[in-house]
């Protein structure tokens, strides 16, 4: 009979579910501590671990990376052949062992020691040398493993919880925004999804301007000349004062007014929907469904008198956000 392994799955999943919420408790001033301390920080985050906790130290200095925080991992084993010389004074050093005795640190720690290298040390155990030497120490619960209780796996998923803990924390200290994330994400779907309204608008001589007091006849040449469906009017100093369209032109005609008299501002809407230049795409994609429409001004720090852009629907469509 097929074995079915639903069962131990469900307990592997539940003893890191109760390692986690041990480590909820662990939760002290300490870990404020270490978040202040890396986020003055004028050099680099260095993270090290033997076996896997050294792999989790390579994800963690990844996620560190990925929110602005210089950050990489290094080899506890290269370590005593030559690698100590890639941590400066300048650097936080954070290693990460379940058991905070392994062979592999120690060369490590005596150098952050002696060269009073900022030590924070994640470590489940008071008496071990990593416990005693860290500046910052961040105690971690002692949990049981899944498969008889020794294969590294509620410990790993400790270390890493609090590893995200302390990159998220890191974040909001350091009011780290969308924005500041797409920078390091441009690509990809993920850098899609953070694109603002400035990366896919249009400018300068693409923004279809058109006098106010300029007559329809004028207003569909332009239109016609642009191909956005979309005429932007302006006053005299420039500020924008209304948005007139291809629709608008429809009803125009229909109801026979004479285009070569009647000015734009006339038949134009006023007061148009606007966005920042820093609203993300997809948030102008749902105002322009919401609204049904196919166009945006755009502005800049809080002046919506002042269109700097044009964002179109087709430009937010081309880019794969919706």
């Amino acid at each position: 009979m097929k074995k079915k392994f639903n069962k131990i799955a469900k307990n592997v999943i539940d003893l890191e579910i109760k390692g986690l919420k041990e480590l909820k408790k662990f939760i002290n001033n300490s870990f404020n501590k270490a978040v202040e301390i890396i986020a003055t920080c004028q050099s680099k985050v260095i993270f090290g671990g033997v076996g896997k906790s050294g792999l989790i130290a390579s994800k963690i200095a990844s996620t560190f990376s990925s929110i602005g925080t210089p950050a990489f991992s290094i080899s506890a084993a290269d370590c005593s052949h030559g690698d100590l010389g890639s941590i400066t004074k300048r650097d936080i050093l954070i290693l990460i062992s379940n058991s905070g005795n392994s062979e592999e640190l120690k060369n490590i720690i005596q150098y952050a020691n002696r060269n009073k290298i900022k030590l924070i040390g994640i470590v489940s155990k008071k008496n071990s040398i990593l416990y005693k030497a860290s500046d910052i120490k961040l105690l971690i619960p002692e949990v049981q493993e899944a498969g008889f209780g020794i294969v590294p796996t509620s410990s790993t998923s400790v270390q890493l919880a609090l590893g995200d803990a302390l990159a998220i924390s890191l974040m909001d200290h350091k009011k780290f925004s969308k924005l500041d994330f797409r920078k390091f994400h441009p690509s990809g779907s993920l850098g899609n999804k953070l694109k603002t309204v400035e990366d896919l608008m249009l400018t300068k001589q693409k923004i279809p301007f058109i006098n106010e007091n300029k007559t329809i006849e004028s207003g569909v040449k332009i239109i016609n000349q642009k191909k956005l469906g979309i005429l932007v009017a302006r006053d005299r100093f420039l500020k924008t004062t209304g948005v007139f369209t291809d629709g608008d032109i429809k009803r125009i005609i229909q109801k026979n007014i004479d285009i070569k008299k009647n000015k734009i501002k006339n038949f134009m809407s006023k007061n148009p929907i606007s966005v920042e230049k820093d609203t993300l795409a997809a948030r102008a994609l749902s105002i322009m469904n919401d609204n049904k429409i196919t166009s945006l001004c755009v502005y800049k720090n809080n002046n919506r008198n002042k269109t700097i852009g044009i964002i179109h629907i087709h430009n937010i469509l081309k880019s794969n956000i919706g």
